[in-house]
């Protein structure tokens, strides 16, 4: 059992161009099979808003359908994970709600309020809700989130990088995973060097002894950014080092940006070959 994890937050989306179930839904059911945790799926479909009241009767219909159709979709999902969760015997409450995309982060922010953590889909083919829903539990959650890339759809936290810059972002996401990282059998805490001035940071190295007195055991490499590209430093080595997740602080950019999420956290979430715990 993982210590100290009693309640999971699995956040669905159904969207109009995608009706390919989420592998956020399988990996959050293992992964409370493992905690023997309570979830709670939260599956919302994103409702249509027409913008024009006197827009066509035509086309008055053809939303309403769709919207159906998309509280339909939600519905379906929610029915498969009571079933999945039932055969898993896992405690599940699902809940179903047709918002508009402002109510809807709300929503799951609210949710994730109430658990020990989040658990979404990377979905990198999607760039705006999706996004923004990680954005939303990410600042406004206060909790942790594991950021799931498709396909990955069991649990496991054999081997886990943690991407280590010693700010405090990097320092909560450490905190936030102890209960996983007490799991391991192997630990690597990661240092990309020379794409910021790292002088007045806490080294790599300061972090270990601390996490031997919670029984982690790690190793701690420094890895130059080369062309500076840092998220494709830690995904390599991600690879290499066969880890079964990261770990990393989330970092926003300025309000006037076009994106919150800073540079190397959404080229992360881009592209992955593992789930990343993030924290803020």
């Amino acid at each position: 059992m993982i210590e100290n994890l009693r309640t999971i937050l699995i956040a669905l989306t159904e969207r109009l161009d995608d009706e390919t179930p989420s592998g956020a839904l399988a990996y959050g059911l293992s992964l409370a099979e493992k905690a023997q945790a309570r979830v709670t799926v939260q599956a919302v479909s994103v409702r249509l808003v027409l913008p024009h009241a006197w827009i066509s009767r035509f086309v008055g219909m053809v939303v309403a359908a769709e919207n159906r159709r998309l509280r339909e979709l939600a519905e379906e999902v929610a029915e498969r994970a009571r079933g999945d969760a039932a055969a898993a015997g896992i405690l599940c409450t699902t809940q179903t709600e047709h918002l508009s995309s402002d109510r809807l982060l709300a929503s799951f922010a609210a949710q994730a309020r109430l658990h020990d953590l989040a658990v979404i889909e990377a979905a990198p083919r999607s760039l705006t809700v999706d996004r923004g829903l990680i954005e939303t539990l990410l600042f406004e959650s206060g909790r942790p989130l594991i950021v799931v890339p498709p396909g990955c759809e069991t649990f496991a936290a054999r081997r886990i990088l943690v991407a280590w810059d010693g700010s405090a972002q990097a320092a909560r996401a450490l905190h936030d995973a102890l209960p996983f990282l007490r799991l391991a059998e192997r630990v690597e805490i990661v240092a990309v060097t020379g794409e910021k001035d790292l002088s007045h940071a806490v080294p790599g190295v300061e972090v270990a002894p601390g996490l031997a007195h919670h029984g982690v055991a790690v190793t701690v490499t420094d890895l130059p950014a080369g062309d500076g590209d840092v998220a494709g430093v830690l995904r390599r080595h991600a690879t290499e080092m066969g880890a079964d997740m990261i770990v990393m602080g989330a970092f926003v950019r300025s309000l006037l940006a076009e994106t919150v999420l800073g540079g190397v956290t959404q080229a992360m979430l881009g592209s992955c070959p593992v789930p990343i715990l993030m924290a803020h």
